[in-house]
């Protein structure tokens, strides 16, 4: 699926964890979803250890950057 822009970036952060970098400019930090460093081509981050942590909170957060995205 494309998008006007890029909504989201899955990296290999360890050996054990990957990082989902999103995009929602304006959305407040909760536990799970993380403020990143200003300027970043993504203004948040969720820590990934065990993919059975992906739970409807994250999916919701991946679809809002999608539709945010255009």
């Amino acid at each position: 699926m494309r998008r006007k822009k890029q909504f989201a970036v899955l990296n290999p952060a360890t050996k054990t964890r990957f990082e989902i970098g999103i995009n929602l400019k304006g959305q407040e930090p909760t536990e799970k979803l993380e403020a990143e460093k200003p300027n970043s081509m993504c203004s948040h981050k969720i820590k990934i250890a065990d993919i059975n942590k992906i739970d409807t909170e994250i999916i919701n957060w991946i679809k809002t950057a999608y539709e945010k995205a255009g």
